[in-house]
Formats: structure tokens, C-alpha cells, sequence
């Protein structure tokens, strides 16, 4: 016979409370943080110090209550050790025992520190035989030693009470530990006789559940009929309204028979996502709000009120499962499916999951029974045995199946066999679960099988969750959504914001299906909800690597200020250029350069608050600017240097942006000054990156400094025939035709010098604005040439001469191409000349002068020989 220690023993592991855990899948995230914001809330309530107390006295104050408290629970303790929920609840309080005592004595350290920097500013006091010093200073150092005494004693005390908080917690862990192993790996006999035993131990239960249903049936039916129709009809209503409204809202992207042709992945994946959770939070609403209003209607009689809470957990965790199954491989519609698996591998793998769900649903909802009407622990203990090991024989029979389709085109067609490790983890499984039961591990196997069915249906929805993200952070997909289409219609986004949009989506996918999936993992597998609660505070508002302690909390309010604050300075630079520099007329690279440096102004602000709101000391940063200072000795001079110079170049503006610049081989039109670089597009495009320090360190040339005026000038030459007054008159006339020409300073041509075939004059003329030299110049030659024609003045062309001297003896050909009439050249009588060098032509003029080729005939006495 089995003891009734061995009873409590068992059923102390799959308590009330730990069977209800199916409902908190779906409240869990929700549940997890409101209680870390209203614990984080409480501790912050008890951990601050009062602003009218002092310190030392809020140290004394809270030090006594944290005493009482450890030894409160150091006494419930002994009386908890058998009991893992209290055992979770006391090691939390432990925990903000000791998280308030290490406050204490971080506040106490930083005003201990700041006394000793007093005291050491105030100086020794003086010794024998010198000088009194000031009572005010001899008062204020016994006031700071006084509080000096004080605060190191409460100090010690504080220290205490945290190492004995941090010892207590350690040591409720350790129970907590040797409580599960001694639960999990206790071992019952299994027999026959035990099992003929539980048999009929199992027809004495259903016989007293019946009678316990027909009590409460008549008991309802008498006195509670109206509020127990009253519980079904709104339970029916609310779940009625949450399907009507999710179909209203996301029937489009649920029902598969709304999509025509091949769908896409993340088509499949939407659909099945939305389909498995609206359906599925439906028939969980329903559960809940009807079990809401039985209990609170005094429906449900206390030896009823357990069975019916765990059997519409057990019903909504089977539908979901039913319903997740059907998403992930859709038998009846091989085009929905996520996996390549064949439909014949799609209907075993769903229908065994359903099973074994079914199974671990049942045998969970059966233990309630027993334990509820106070069966014998053999009873609970064979419904166990019989769930594990039909669970076993699943997943062992799973590790033989073909469920892949075949892909191959020239193959027979035939399924293929699963990965190898996977088929060898389900016969490993089954065979454990299998060996555990037969072996009287019982509580092991039944373990090992819940979790293998809930952290399965856990880690599947994780899973469609990470496939999803992946799926939208595609290069192009997110824009094809809904919600890509909508930013990019309400915000004019363009393909690659969108593209980047769609990462942050899918990384966010990524950091939801974790936070969902995670926490119900670590709960499935044991872990109290206040043991994720406090690891989820601790994660979010402080953990020590080391001796640097980093909060997440703090980082993303430091994140979050830094953003505000660079978004308050790029509206501010905007609105003021758009409201007070515009309206102003104030030159556009003044407006360029003021809102420069209000950005970097405003970014530098916005980086300081938001590394002091994330926590930092600003002080702790000497060490990184020193390493810093080192870098840029050696190997950042460069980009000091533009960096120092571009605010050189931003305050004394010597050009802005619009303003055509020369400096070294580059010349265009500023575009755009940074503190390191400044652009300049040349007019044939190009953009020029050039570095702040060149227009330090060399010579720049600014044609619009000052102004955008600019003097032309148009060189003419004329014939030496020609009267010089008349074209001095023609060019003036001409030019003051032109409307850019200003009139202030007046044109006015230059006789330059007698040149050689020509006179040569230049037009001088100033243009309101450089841009138009090129079209003014342009215009001027035109009527320049065609008014010289009118007016017969004609433009010589350079001349050139160029002596040949020819051998007439050695040359023959050369000197009858060179003779004007074309006679052949006798033979030579005399003795030949001694032979010259024929000097080279000068080199040829531009295509726009000709050259003059003056030839040197030979003489008749030459020609005779």
C-alpha cells in the first residue's frame, strides 16, 4: 500500500495550481508585466528614502523592517519546505530584501564618500602650538566625523542584512532544487496486482464523479438555473462578438478561399497566424469568461469548481493545438502548407499531435478528478502510466514514418524519411518515456510528456513567428503588405526606406515570438511565475556583469530621450529656417551654416542627456576620451583636422553654399558643408568631396565673396587698315544693348597694342551676375562679327614665314613640286654642293590661325647648273 506521505509527495508536484497553467499561456506576457511594473513601482515606493528624513535615520528605519522580514521568513520557511509555491513567494521577498539592502548601502557608500571629500577639503586641524583655526570650519568637521561614525555602523548593518537576504534566497534555491529531483525521481512500484488494484479503484471514481455531477445538475437546475443560463449566454456573446469582430477586421487574411492561384509564403504564414489566433483566443475568451461568471453567479459548488476550470483549460488547449497543427500543414490543402512534407506525412504527424495532446490533456483533467474527490495515489498514478506510455508508443511509432514529398523529378515519387537526428530524437524520446514508466518513474515520464506536448505546441508558434519575420525582412516584401503599401501611400517612402522598414519588422517578429514564447517555455518546465517575474525585473531594471550593473530599462529611456532629442532639433532647425531665416531673406548659406551648427549642437545635447538618462556617469567616459586623445595623436589628426576646420569654416564662412569657388585643380558650385567635408558639384556635374583642412591650408578662390558681380572682357583685333575710333564706337554701341550689362561701372574698350598683322582692342564690361558671362559674351561676338561685315572691317589671320632651303642635286622631285611652272630639273653638271640641313617648321598654330608658306626659288644660274 502506498502511504499517504507518498500521496502528498506525488500530488504536490501536479497540484491545483500547477494544472491550471493552460489558461495562463495566453495572460502570461500580460500578467508577467504588469506585476514586474507594479513590483518595480513597490520596491521604488519602500526604497526611497523620505526627502525630509535624513539618510542615516531612512537607513535605520528601513534596516528594522528588513531584520523583521528575514526573520519572518526564515520562520515560514521551515514550515514551507514541502511546498514549492511558497517557497517561489519567499525567495522573491528575499530577493527585495537584499536588492533594497544593497540600495542602502550604495546610497550610504556615495555620501560616506562625499563626507571624506569634505573633510579632506577642510584640511587637518591644527596641531599644538599653531593658529586656531575658524569655529565654523572646527564645527563642520566634527558635524561631518559624527555622521561619519554614524553612517559606517549602519553600514555594516546594511551590508549584513543583504548577505543574509542573499544567503536565505541561495538557500530557498537549494530546496527548492532537492524538492523537484526528490519529486520527479521518486519511484513507484508498478505490478499487476497495483494495476488490478487501480482498476478498481477507477470504477469507484466514476461512480462517485457521477453522483457528484448528478447532485450538482439538480443542485443548478433548482437554484441556479437562471444565473447558470445567464453565464453561457454572455460567454457565448462575448466569444460570439470576438470572432464577428476579428472576421470583420482580418477575414481577408484569414479564410484561404478569399485567395486565388499559388499563394505566396508570407501569404501562408499570415493566414495562419491570423486564423490559428483568432479562432483559437475565441474559444479561449469563451472559456474564460464563462468560468468568470460561474464562479462569481455561485454557479459551481466547490467539488465541482476544480473539474470544470481544468476541463475548458484542457478543451482550449486541445483546439489550439488542433488548430495550430492544421496551419503548419494544412492535410486537406497542400498549397497552404508551411513544411514540405506529403499529404499522407501531413495527416499522421497532425493526428498524432492531436492525440498526444488529447492524451496529456485527459490525463491532466482525470488527476484533477482524483484529487478533487480524494481517490487513492495508485489511481492517479496508472492514468499517469497509461498516458506516458501511450505518448511513448507515438513518438516511437513517428520516428518510422516518410513524411517528406519527394522533390526530386526523375525519382519514383515515394516519401521521403525524415533527417536522421530527428527520427533518432523521437525513438530516444519514446524509448525514455516507455523505460520510465516500466522502471516506476512514473512522475519523470509524465513530465517529460507534458513538456514534450506543451513546449512543442510553444516552440511551433515560435517558430510560424520567427518564419514570419524572416519572411517580411526580405529585400522587397515588406512593401508588398498592407502595411508597407500604407506608409509608403501616407509617408511618399520610396523602395529602400521601406526595404528598412521591413527589417525592423521582422526584428521585431523576432523579439515578440521570444518574449511570448520564452517565458510559457520556462513555465511548462516548472518555473513559478514569480521566478520569471523577478528575472524579468531583474533583467529590466538591473543586473550586475562583473562590477558594471546594466539595466535595459535605463538603456531604452536613454535610447528613447536620445531620439526625442534629435527629433526636437530637426524640427527646430526646420522651423527655423522655414519660419524665421526665410521670411527674413537671410542668405541661404547663412541658413545652411546656422542650421549646421544648431544640428550638431542639438545632437551633442541629446547624446549627453540620453547617456545620463541610460545611467552613465559621464565622469566614467575620462578614461575612453583619454584612450581617445591617444588615437587621435597618432592616427585621427586627419580627421581632427577637417573636423576643426569645418568649424573654422562654419564660423567664419569665408564661402557658403551657392558660391563658385576655385580651389587647386577644382572648381564649381558649393552644395553642402559638413564639419568634416565640403561639397562642390563642377559645372559639368561632378560631385567633389573636398576635406575641410585644403580650404584652410591653401589659397581658395571665391568669385562671388562678396557679391555676384563680375567683369567680362572680349578681345578684338582688326586689320591695321581700319579706323580705330570707329570700332572703339562699334563695340560700345554693341554692348549696351545687352540688358545684363550694367550700366554703373559703364563699359568702356581698351586700345591694347599694335599688334603684329593687327590692332588689338578689348571690350571691358561688368555683369550683375557672374552666371550670365557666358551667354552675354556669347551674344556680343555674334553681333560683333556680323556688324564688322556690315561695316567691311575685316579680322586679319596671323601670318607666318617659312624658309625652304632645297638641294636642287639631291632633291630633284622636292624642287619640281616647289616650281611654279612645273619643268623638269636636268641633270647636274658641277660637283654637288655640300648638303644642308633643312630647318624645321615651326610647330602649327591653333585650327583658327593659318600659316603663309613663302617658298625660295632657286636662282636661273641654279636651275641651268
Amino acid at each position: 500500500m502506498i502511504r499517504p506521505q507518498q500521496k502528498r509527495a506525488f500530488l504536490m508536484t501536479f497540484s491545483m495550481r500547477q494544472r491550471r497553467w493552460l489558461p495562463a499561456l495566453f495572460l502570461l506576457p500580460v500578467v508577467w508585466l504588469l506585476m514586474g511594473s507594479f513590483a518595480f513601482a513597490q520596491v521604488t515606493d519602500q526604497g526611497a528614502p523620505s526627502a525630509q528624513m535624513p539618510i542615516v535615520e531612512q537607513s535605520k528605519a528601513d534596516l528594522e523592517k528588513s531584520k523583521t522580514t528575514l526573520a519572518q521568513i526564515s520562520q515560514q520557511l521551515e514550515e514551507a519546505r514541502d511546498e514549492d509555491p511558497r517557497l517561489v513567494d519567499l525567495k522573491g521577498k528575499a530577493d527585495d530584501l537584499a536588492s533594497t539592502a544593497s540600495s542602502t548601502v550604495s546610497s550610504l557608500r556615495s555620501r560616506l564618500d562625499e563626507i571624506n571629500a569634505r573633510i579632506t577639503s577642510l584640511g587637518e586641524p591644527p596641531k599644538e602650538g599653531q593658529p586656531p583655526e575658524a569655529s565654523v570650519v572646527t564645527d563642520e568637521r566634527t558635524r561631518l566625523t559624527s555622521e561619519k561614525s554614524q553612517i559606517n555602523a549602519v553600514l555594516g548593518d546594511a551590508e549584513a542584512v543583504a548577505g543574509h537576504a542573499t544567503q536565505l534566497s541561495n538557500n530557498i534555491t537549494s530546496i527548492r532544487r532537492a524538492l523537484f529531483a526528490a519529486t520527479l525521481f521518486k519511484r513507484t512500484e508498478i505490478s499487476l496486482p497495483v494495476l488490478a488494484e487501480a482498476g478498481t479503484e477507477f470504477v469507484g471514481e466514476i461512480t462517485s464523479l457521477s453522483s457528484s455531477l448528478t447532485g450538482w445538475a439538480i443542485f443548478v437546475w433548482n437554484y441556479k438555473r437562471v444565473s447558470m443560463f445567464g453565464a453561457v449566454s454572455l460567454s457565448v456573446m462575448a466569444a460570439l462578438l470576438f470572432m464577428v469582430g476579428g472576421y470583420r477586421l482580418l477575414g481577408h487574411r484569414m479564410d484561404r478561399r478569399a485567395f486565388s492561384g499559388e499563394p505566396s509564403y508570407l501569404r501562408r504564414l499570415s493566414v495562419a497566424f491570423w486564423s490559428t489566433t483568432v479562432q483559437s483566443m475565441s474559444v479561449f475568451l469563451f472559456m474564460s469568461v464563462s468560468a468568470f461568471l460561474l464562479d462569481n453567479f455561485g454557479v459551481l459548488r466547490p467539488d465541482i469548481e476544480p473539474i470544470v476550470f481544468v476541463a475548458m483549460s484542457v478543451i482550449a488547449f486541445v483546439y489550439f493545438v488542433s488548430r495550430l497543427t492544421y496551419a503548419i500543414f494544412a492535410p486537406t490543402q497542400p498549397e497552404w502548407r508551411l513544411l514540405k512534407v506529403s499529404t499522407r506525412g501531413a495527416h499522421i504527424i497532425s493526428s498524432a499531435m492531436l492525440i498526444m495532446a488529447l492524451v496529456n490533456g485527459l490525463d491532466y483533467l482525470f488527476s484533477t478528478i482524483s484529487e478533487t474527490l480524494n481517490s487513492p495515489l495508485i489511481l492517479t498514478v496508472a492514468k499517469s502510466f497509461v498516458a506516458s506510455i501511450i505518448i511513448g508508443i507515438i513518438l516511437f511509432a513517428l520516428s518510422f514514418v516518410k513524411p517528406l514529398a519527394s522533390t526530386d523529378l526523375e525519382g519514383d515519387g515515394r516519401d521521403k524519411a525524415m533527417p536522421r537526428w530527428l527520427s533518432i530524437l523521437l525513438r530516444v524520446g519514446g524509448l525514455l518515456l516507455i523505460g520510465a514508466c516500466l522502471t516506476g518513474y512514473v512522475g519523470l515520464a509524465r513530465f517529460l510528456a507534458t513538456q514534450i506536448v506543451s513546449t512543442g505546441a510553444v516552440l511551433a508558434t515560435m517558430y510560424i513567428g520567427i518564419l514570419s519575420g524572416r519572411a517580411i525582412s526580405k529585400q522587397g516584401i515588406f512593401a508588398e503588405t498592407l502595411v508597407g503599401r500604407y506608409l509608403g501611400r501616407r509617408f511618399g517612402l520610396g523602395p529602400v526606406p521601406l526595404d528598412q522598414a521591413g527589417l525592423g519588422a521582422g526584428l521585431g517578429i523576432y523579439c515578440a515570438a521570444l518574449a511570448f514564447g520564452v517565458p510559457l517555455v520556462l513555465f511548462s518546465w516548472g518555473f513559478q511565475p514569480r521566478d520569471i517575474e523577478s528575472w524579468a525585473y531583474r533583467l529590466l531594471t538591473g543586473f550586475s556583469i562583473g562590477k558594471t550593473s546594466i539595466s535595459l530599462i535605463s538603456i531604452i529611456t536613454g535610447i528613447l530621450v536620445f531620439v526625442i532629442g534629435y527629433a526636437v532639433t530637426r524640427w527646430f532647425q526646420k522651423w527655423l529656417d522655414r519660419n524665421v531665416m526665410a521670411r527674413g531673406q537671410v542668405d541661404a548659406g547663412v541658413r545652411n551654416s546656422v542650421g549646421t551648427g544648431i544640428g550638431y549642437l542639438g545632437v551633442v545635447v541629446a547624446a549627453i542627456f540620453g547617456i545620463s538618462s541610460a545611467g552613465l556617469d559621464l565622469s566614467s567616459l575620462a578614461l575612453v576620451a583619454s584612450a581617445l586623445s591617444v588615437g587621435i595623436g597618432f592616427g585621427l589628426q586627419n580627421i581632427v583636422s577637417n573636423f576643426v576646420s569645418g568649424l573654422i569654416l562654419l564660423v567664419e564662412r569665408p564661402f557658403k553654399v551657392g558660391d563658385w569657388v576655385v580651389t587647386g585643380t577644382v572648381e564649381g558650385t558649393v552644395k553642402r558643408l559638413s564639419v568634416r567635408a565640403t561639397e562642390i558639384e563642377t559645372f559639368r556635374g561632378q560631385s567633389i568631396i573636398v576635406p575641410n583642412s585644403e580650404f584652410i591650408n591653401s589659397s581658395v578662390g571665391n568669385w562671388t565673396h562678396r557679391n555676384r558681380i563680375q567683369r567680362a572682357e572680349i578681345p578684338v583685333s582688326v586689320s591695321y587698315d581700319t579706323d580705330p575710333q570707329r570700332v572703339m564706337d562699334i563695340l560700345l554701341e554693341l554692348v549696351k544693348k545687352q540688358t545684363p550689362v550694367l550700366r554703373n561701372p559703364e563699359p568702356h574698350v581698351e586700345f591694347l597694342r599694335f599688334g603684329e598683322f593687327a590692332l588689338d582692342f578689348e571690350l571691358r564690361f561688368h555683369l550683375a551676375d557672374l552666371s550670365h558671362g557666358l551667354t552675354v559674351k556669347n551674344n556680343l561676338r555674334m553681333e560683333i562679327l556680323k556688324r564688322f561685315h556690315e561695316e567691311g572691317i575685316s579680322i586679319p589671320m596671323k601670318q607666318r614665314n617659312l624658309n625652304i632651303h632645297v638641294d636642287a642635286d639631291n632633291n630633284p622631285n622636292a624642287l619640281a613640286a616647289l616650281m611654279d611652272d612645273g619643268d623638269k630639273p636636268v641633270a647636274p653638271q658641277t660637283p654637288a654642293a655640300p648638303k644642308q640641313d633643312i630647318p624645321k617648321p615651326e610647330p602649327a598654330e591653333p585650327a583658327a590661325k593659318d600659316t603663309e608658306i613663302e617658298t625660295a626659288r632657286p636662282s636661273a644660274r641654279n636651275r641651268r647648273g
